[in-house]
């Protein structure tokens, strides 16, 4: 499920998206634009496609039904996987929307954009942000989540996010009015952090994160005991996660050495896939990328 099965060659506009100022530079160049440039060039284009333009949800006119969409993907996914995936995404409205991202993809297709491409995330809905930790060890709160990131329209990780909140609020029983403030909130704040971003350099936006010690310090006074207690207790958990907690989880001890345990079909070791042969030629070809990648390393002297 990706945006590339709905947008055209990377080098071209996307749909409804007219070229931009960096379409006639070759492929890969970096263009580096000014603040003052930056803010003119949004000014453009907002006066091409006003804010109120995105109000109207325009569907294509031959809109697929969500069932044919999955079907289609069915077809090139590992077989012992698509029931899995099918019984997950009809759990709730939020799992189905979480999961066809292609179906929406199809949608936004349709609908205006600035032409203002960026490197959109790709699945910007509520559940592929979150703690994770840096190389330093520090908790960080971002998008965890990048299998789907592809050039395209800034707006259509903007809508993907704002809808998601719309259907997770409604799973959570929150009524109408507290749903909008909460969408209405979200978007605000990501306009503001695009602006303070406008008016930084480069490495500056490289370097910007979100240390969850922060957020938790401008949340703390919003929550109530529960709620804080909740986040305490996430905070603890995803403190906890390590790589030797994931190799307790995932492997396990056979004859004295360490294998991946057997989970079919979501996990499934080599052994149990391929024939000698093709598994004794696998497993060469994995160590010696593994080989070349230690090289690679500053630290390796081998």
């Amino acid at each position: 499920m990706t945006v590339h099965d709905v947008t055209q060659d990377r080098s071209t506009a996307l749909p409804g998206q007219r070229a931009s100022v960096t379409d006639s530079k070759p492929r890969g160049a970096a263009v580096h634009l000014s603040p003052r440039e930056r803010a003119s060039r949004g000014l453009a284009a907002r006066t091409t496609v006003p804010p109120g333009d995105h109000a109207e949800l325009v569907l294509p006119a031959d809109r697929p039904h969500p069932v044919a969409v999955m079907e289609e993907q069915a077809v090139s996914r590992v077989p012992e996987l698509v029931p899995v995936r099918h019984g997950r995404m009809m759990v709730s409205p939020f799992t189905f929307y979480r999961g066809n991202a292609k179906g929406m993809a199809i949608d936004l297709a349709a609908s205006p954009t600035s032409g203002l491409p960026v490197q959109m995330c790709g699945d910007a809905h509520l559940s592929n942000f979150g703690v994770f930790a840096s190389p330093e060890r520090r908790l960080l709160f971002d998008v965890n989540d990048f299998d789907e990131t592809l050039p395209g329209p800034w707006e259509w990780d903007v809508k993907r996010l704002a809808a998601s909140i719309v259907v997770a609020g409604r799973g959570n029983g929150y009524p109408r009015k507290e749903r909008r403030k909460i969408v209405v909130a979200a978007v605000r704040r990501y306009r503001d952090a695009m602006a303070g971003f406008a008016a930084m350099p480069t490495l500056g936006i490289w370097y910007a994160r979100g240390e969850v010690d922060e957020v938790q310090r401008l949340v703390q006074s919003r929550l109530n005991a529960r709620r804080k207690k909740n986040l305490d207790k996430t905070l603890a958990k995803a403190r906890s996660n390590d790589s030797l907690k994931a190799l307790a989880k995932l492997t396990a001890t056979v004859d004295g050495q360490v294998r991946i345990k057997s989970d079919p079909p979501l996990l499934v070791p080599i052994a149990d896939l391929l024939p000698d042969n093709d598994r004794a030629e696998l497993a060469d070809e994995i160590r010696g990328l593994l080989a070349r990648y230690r090289r690679s390393l500053p630290n390796d002297r081998r």
